[in-house]
């Protein structure tokens, strides 16, 4: 199944969390935190959201931090996304 996003929103799809600390204790499934680092995986088209223009800057397989508590997330055929704003994606990670 292919996810093709609608005007400014992006397709992220999470690296995995950390499961031990620096100083290797495990960390429990609760206390392990929601990635914020994700890949790019599709983009929308831009164009006119709100009656301004939008210029999509990003591109697929691009590393990303996004706001931690934005976007829908979604799963499917097993795998689990979030489909955010161009506007909640904070940095590119080079």
């Amino acid at each position: 199944m292919t996810i093709r996003p609608l005007s400014d929103r992006v397709l992220l799809k999470a690296e995995e969390a950390e499961e031990t600390t620096k100083s290797g204790i495990v960390l429990a499934a609760k206390a392990v935190e929601k990635p914020q680092i994700a890949s790019v995986i599709a983009v929308g088209p831009g164009g006119e959201v709100d009656g301004k223009e939008v210029k999509m800057y990003l591109k697929e397989g691009d590393r990303v931090i996004a706001a931690k508590y934005s976007g829908t997330e979604v799963k499917i055929d097993g795998e689990e996304y979030t489909i955010v704003r161009q506007s909640d994606i904070l940095a590119v990670v080079e």
